[in-house]
């Protein structure tokens, strides 16, 4: 099905570099698919090396005026580009849902999440304070400021393609750097209309630049920024091996680094929790985007007294859910990325069958006729440590839940993990609250809440999820430095 918007010219399929929309310099292309089907809804640049260069040539042009342009008149940049981003909310919705398949309600709930992180960074421009040290000694003047790190090399994951390019680049912008980003090869038109968005906003030549690649040609791209040392700043969302590579070859130029990375949260109903509420937060966490999210729930510790019935109220709700494309209004799952993806949660269905988990609703592959990556929301009950979906994560529509008996070895349990994004528990013992949240090794916990991102909220993890944070003030002191001054002579 042709990809029609109200506005058409938000489809792009070029390079923006120096605020010029361009071909890669190779004259490569790769496809852009509908996940639904696998059939071609575009064309974008297959960029390699060269573009990559060009693009941080213009942000390394741009940085000495941006950075020192008023942090209002930044700020009234932003504000223009979240009234664009809001005005367009439908068209925008229709391509994150035709490119990355979620429902079309989620892509437009994603799109006013992005506009969310543009809105608060704008307001929070204007407030990098920094800080009068009292003098130990007469006639000396301290003080701090915050400056722009320089060039930021943003690399955006395909699940959240609005959101999460909103999220590294607001802040970016915010603060007085400039960017050079590559967006998931899965997902590049939800990013290349929104950079068209900022360009209209009135961002100068050369302070956003955006290349495309293919899986294959990535490595070539982000190489080329890892070893600038013009690029300060590397920004992922996405895998540990790929985030751990870059931390590794950011450290040649000492480069500051922000990574959000694995995840394999963790989310406990203690038998005191109220249970209705607990099946809402898990339902919540779990399914938005098909349980493609990193900070969707892994593992379901639920203590025995309870575990019976939840199950059984989680199954009915799971069941219900409808899968379907983005083009039926009543979907609620879409298809997974790609085949990859079905066949990694196929793969941890099957071996967790096997080691004797039940399939209590799910488990299969449905809507074959629309295509080959819908799956079924399942849940697995009796799952086990010993299980592949314990130690890994699935990032599907796939709940596995496991019984425990007592407060002390479910947080062992949920602890054992390399990893440490977020973390979900239900209590109403006020007790419990506090010795849970304080012993949870997360950089996100969830207190009787699924619901846990918000753009005035630090996003990040602990352990092997990474660091650095984003969202909230913390989030934009990430691309900044802090200078010291100390003024003697004055006494």
């Amino acid at each position: 099905m042709p990809l029609s918007l109200h506005r058409d010219e938000l489809i792009r399929s070029s390079n923006f570099i120096a605020a010029a929309w361009v071909p890669a310099a190779s004259g490569r292309v790769f496809d852009v698919v509908d996940p639904a089907d696998n059939t071609l809804v575009t064309r974008v640049p297959d960029s390699g090396a060269a573009d990559a260069r060009a693009a941080v040539d213009a942000a390394h042009a741009a940085f000495p005026s941006w950075r020192t342009t008023p942090a209002r008149d930044r700020a009234r940049v932003l504000r223009r580009w979240h009234a664009l981003i809001l005005g367009h909310q439908e068209d925008l919705g229709r391509l994150i849902s035709r490119e990355q398949g979620k429902p079309l309600a989620e892509g437009r709930g994603e799109v006013a999440y992005a506009a969310s992180y543009v809105e608060w960074f704008a307001e929070e421009a204007t407030r990098t304070y920094g800080d009068v040290i009292p003098e130990p000694v007469r006639g000396r003047k301290m003080l701090v400021v915050k400056e722009a790190v320089g060039v930021v090399a943003a690399i955006t994951p395909w699940n959240f393609p609005a959101a999460m390019i909103a999220r590294k680049i607001a802040p970016a912008l915010a603060a007085g750097c400039t960017v050079v980003c590559k967006p998931a090869e899965d997902t590049p038109l939800t990013s290349l209309a929104l950079v068209r968005l900022a360009e209209e906003a009135g961002l100068p030549p050369g302070v956003l630049n955006i290349v495309t690649a293919s899986r294959e040609r990535t490595p070539e791209v982000v190489d080329v920024w890892l070893a600038d040392p013009r690029v300060r700043k590397v920004t992922f969302t996405g895998s540990t091996p790929v985030g751990k590579h870059l931390a590794r070859e950011s450290a040649a130029t000492l480069k500051k680094v922000s990574l959000e990375l694995g995840g394999n949260a963790p989310f406990i109903v203690f038998d005191d929790a109220d249970l209705d509420a607990a099946v809402d937060g898990l339902m919540a966490a779990k399914f938005r985007n098909g349980g493609q999210t990193c900070v969707s729930p892994n593992r379901v510790y639920v203590q025995a007294g309870i575990h019976d019935r939840f199950v059984e109220k989680l199954a009915a709700r799971v069941g219900a859910l409808a899968v379907g494309p983005a083009t039926e209004a009543g979907s609620q799952i879409g298809p997974m990325i790609n085949a990859r993806a079905v066949a990694k949660i196929e793969q941890h269905v099957a071996d967790a069958v096997a080691l004797g988990a039940t399939v209590e609703v799910g488990g299969t592959r449905v809507r074959q006729a629309d295509g080959p990556h819908y799956i079924a929301p399942t849940v697995l009950a009796e799952a086990t440590a010993a299980m592949l979906l314990a130690r890994e994560e699935t990032f599907g529509p796939v709940v596995p839940v496991f019984r425990f008996h007592d407060e002390a070895g479910v947080i062992a349990a949920a602890n054992d993990t390399p990893f440490g994004l977020a973390a979900y528990f239900y209590s109403r013992d006020i007790a419990r609250v506090w010795r849970v949240a304080d012993a949870l090794e997360s950089g996100i916990v969830g207190i009787n809440e699924g619901a846990i991102a918000a753009e005035a909220a630090p996003f990040g993890g602990v352990k092997e999820s990474g660091y650095g944070r984003e969202g909230s003030r913390y989030g934009l002191e990430d691309y900044m430095h802090t200078k010291y001054l100390c003024q003697g002579g004055l006494a």
